[in-house]
């Protein structure tokens, strides 16, 4: 078998060139909005996170910022914890919670649909991170609409 020459690699190494960058760095204009739509399972694979990290990307680049929870969604946006709420159970179990808030705390509007959060999902609005707007399910595509009508870039993400 022939020898492998390669130096091992460590920690602080890296696989991929960070530093490089293809795309320009685009900013917002003054006043563009962006939406990002959630219908994800919380804890089911990684898009509610990733959305969220691109939501905060969108806020940061100046975009007046919303998400919109829906769907199963809305489990994204419960308080959680064991053994008392807000108690991390396991590492990253407060992920959704911390990410949320920060991004509320930084200006962002987070909105949930109350039929995905009673009917499906058996959650009062009490039940919610403080700083989530409960809608009415009529209100989840006119946020949609609005959004597309105010001219915003919008990332919909939909699994089951």
């Amino acid at each position: 078998m022939p020898a492998v020459t390669t130096p091992k690699t460590k920690k602080g190494d890296f696989f991929v060139d960070y530093e490089e960058k293809v795309f320009p760095d685009v900013k917002a204009k003054p006043g563009e909005k962006a939406l990002v739509t959630f219908h994800t399972v919380a804890f089911e694979g990684s898009i509610g996170l990733v959305n969220i990290l691109q939501a905060k990307r969108l806020q940061k680049k100046g975009f007046e910022t919303s998400i919109l929870l829906y769907g199963p969604g809305v489990t994204l946006g419960i308080q959680r914890g064991f053994p008392t709420i807000g108690d991390e159970a396991f590492p990253g179990s407060q992920n959704f919670a911390g990410q949320l808030t920060t991004f509320m705390d930084g200006g962002g509007k987070v909105y949930c649909c109350r039929f995905a959060l009673q009917m499906l999902y058996g959650h009062g609005e009490h039940s919610l991170l403080p700083g989530i707007i409960p809608i009415n399910p009529l209100d989840v595509l006119d946020c949609i609409l609005v959004h597309k009508d105010a001219g915003a870039f919008m990332i919909h993400t939909w699994t089951v």
